[in-house]
């Protein structure tokens, strides 16, 4: 091979040498650009999963919240359907008393009703025999029978009922205000002026027709009134008057839709008329509120017994405190005066004669609280109160009662404890060796101002601070008497509240 052969492919193979550098390079630059590229993605996706879990966190922290709503807003429901339920059953609870109670009133009616039954029963089939002897009779030997007499009788009848005319009422039910002179005499009274209007009433008509349909209907409405008069109950004051003014309704419409040209007498004679009504079952229900009483006395005395029972037990215990007190103090003069019997320092005979003075007096105090444990245990000693509670009653209503315990503060806080928003004010402690009579006579004199005239238990009467404090002036001259209601929680109250409105103003 020549020389410029070998040049020449020498100088090919230099010239694919470079071209395969140059291949090289771009394969080393193309291997550099495509690391970068791979971590610029490694970096991205890095990024990507760091703004993937802060999503995440971010959607787990509302999740938490969106979940611990649904769970307060479930807990919350679920409190709500219990107290719904509870009170719906509380309610079923007393709608079946109720029922049972009327179950029985209609068991025994029902009983009553048989006995008439069987009795009309036994009567009728005695009769039977009588009446189809005179159908026979009729039918047998017709005309025999004189209808003439029969208009007779029946004038007759008509005179015997002109003492009450034929517009009283016929059927008379046994109602609790017959058993009481008082109540009596207020019913027959106002019956009086129901008779005599219904009387009135009877003269306007003239034909026989209308006479007749207006007995009729008054014969009705004076029943309606006896049964509801008959049916009425504590609890059924208000159910009662709007039955009466519904039976008054009932009438005036059915007089209208009859014959309209008498519908301004009827709607006059209605007018009248119910008020009196009204006020028959005001006097019947008058029965029902004296029996509440006696029931609500009742109650007072078991309570009143209830509660000496605990106040016995109570100054038992403390009887025997001071009494373990009594003997340690005897035991220890006697003691201190061994002591001092051979004591010869003059120093320690003063120190002893200190400690026995001490002791002494205090052994006095001890004697002193057993007396009046003694007093209190007697059923009549104690302490009278005079209190108020402006926030929740306001100025001028006040609780007049009594208590034999020993702290009688123990007694208000706890009047003051759950019943009533805030604390009361005290005006009044006195003690009385007959604090039962001492509370009677307040409240005696104080009768006319009495909240509530039904429940005696309940001790608050309407009047003002400067009367209360004239009377108990006037019935201890010595007694303590505070005028000031510091109502010290409602105030406190109300300046939180017009703080709270100046805040919101201001925003």
């Amino acid at each position: 091979m020549g020389f410029f052969q070998r040049f020449k492919e020498y100088s090919n193979l230099k010239k694919n040498i470079s071209i395969k550098e140059l291949e090289m390079q771009n394969l080393i630059y193309r291997e550099n650009s495509i690391q970068e590229e791979i971590n610029e993605k490694q970096k991205l996706l890095s990024d990507k999963e760091k703004l993937i879990q802060e999503f995440r966190n971010v959607v787990e922290v509302e999740n938490h919240k969106k979940r611990e709503i649904i769970i307060n807003d479930a807990e919350s429901e679920a409190k709500n359907i219990k107290n719904e339920a509870n009170e719906e059953l509380s309610s079923l609870l007393t709608t079946i008393s109720q029922r049972k109670i009327e179950n029985e009133e209609l068991h025994t009616n029902n009983t009553k009703l048989q006995k008439e039954i069987t009795r009309y029963m036994n009567q009728a089939r005695k009769f039977k025999s009588q009446l189809m002897g005179l159908k026979n009779f009729e039918e047998r030997f017709p005309h025999t029978i004189n209808l003439d007499g029969v208009n007779s009788v029946i004038n007759e009848l008509s005179s015997e009922l002109d003492d009450e005319s034929l517009v009283g009422t016929i059927i008379r039910l046994h109602l609790h205000s017959d058993n009481s002179k008082e109540l009596k005499k207020l019913s027959n009274a106002t019956k009086k002026e129901i008779s005599n209007l219904l009387v009135t009433y009877e003269k306007r008509y003239t034909t026989k027709a209308n006479k007749t349909i207006y007995n009729l209907m008054i014969i009705g409405l004076q029943s309606e009134i006896q049964i509801l008069l008959y049916k009425l109950t504590y609890e059924k004051l208000d159910d009662t008057k709007q039955s009466v003014k519904d039976i008054m309704t009932k009438y005036l419409v059915i007089a209208a839709e009859g014959n309209k040209a008498i519908l301004p007498t009827i709607t006059k004679f209605i007018s009248e008329i119910e008020p009196l009504y009204l006020e028959l079952v005001d006097i019947e229900y008058r029965y029902y509120i004296y029996r509440q009483r006696e029931k609500e006395e009742q109650k007072a005395i078991k309570e009143q017994m209830k509660q000496e029972a605990e106040e016995r037990k109570a100054f038992e215990a403390e009887r025997k405190k001071l009494e373990q007190e009594e003997n340690k103090f005897k035991s220890e003069i006697e003691r201190n005066k061994e002591i001092l019997q051979s004591e010869t320092d003059e120093l320690k005979i003063r120190q002893l004669n200190e400690r026995l003075l001490e002791l002494e007096n205090q052994l006095n105090n001890v004697e002193t609280k057993k007396e009046e444990i003694a007093s209190l245990a007697l059923g009549k000693a104690g302490y009278v109160y005079i209190i108020s509670n402006m926030g929740s009653f306001g100025v001028n209503t006040f609780k007049i009662g009594m208590t034999r315990r020993m702290e009688p503060q123990q007694r208000v806080d706890e009047l003051g404890s759950a019943s009533v928003p805030f604390r009361f004010d005290i005006h009044a402690l006195i003690f009385s060796d007959d604090a039962v009579g001492l509370e009677n006579e307040l409240h005696k004199r104080l009768s006319n101002q009495r909240v509530n005239k039904v429940n005696y238990r309940k001790e608050f009467f309407r009047t003002d601070i400067a009367t209360l404090e004239l009377l108990v002036e006037e019935i201890d001259p010595t007694a303590e008497f505070n005028t000031t209601m510091f109502a010290e929680e409602y105030n406190q109250t109300l300046a939180l509240e017009e703080n709270l409105k100046s805040e919101i103003l201001s925003a």
